[in-house]
């Protein structure tokens, strides 16, 4: 069974001068200003598209590996993993690093960094952004 989640985004003004807000409709969760210079510059209390992808990378790479690992017969503990989305202007997003640090009991670190890379190919997000350059930092805590 299929699921849709939805977002919209209400801006006015130009790019550089204007504003929005991001609102997260499924969830219900909130609503956050956006703006250009979060983008580019300094956040100053906005988000940005990046941190919104960063944030949906980062809980779909920790899901994956959970699953992995607990297929593996290796569930963790625990899993701190984060997602640093790069922005150049011009350009376009040029990288997303993942770093996760994992507390497995019983798991070599060899097969813990396989079980990541793993994760991060087969987990939704890093596959819809695979056009992107995404490295992965994965060792036991």
């Amino acid at each position: 069974m299929s699921t849709t989640r939805t977002a919209k985004t209400h801006w006015e003004g130009t790019l550089f001068e204007g504003a929005g807000q991001v609102t997260l409709e499924s969830s219900g969760l909130g609503t956050y200003d956006v703006s250009w210079p979060a983008r580019a510059e300094a956040p100053n209390g906005k988000t940005s598209p990046e941190e919104l992808i960063a944030a949906a990378h980062s809980s779909c790479f920790s899901m994956a590996l959970s699953k992995g690992l607990a297929d593996a017969g290796s569930p963790a503990q625990a899993l701190d993993t984060t997602a640093e989305v790069e922005l150049t202007p011009g350009t376009g997003i040029t990288g997303i690093a993942l770093t996760v640090r994992g507390q497995v009991d019983g798991m070599s670190e060899d097969d813990f960094v396989k079980i990541a890379e793993a994760a991060k190919s087969g987990c939704p997000v890093s596959q819809a952004l695979s056009g992107t350059t995404i490295t992965l930092d994965a060792s036991l805590a």
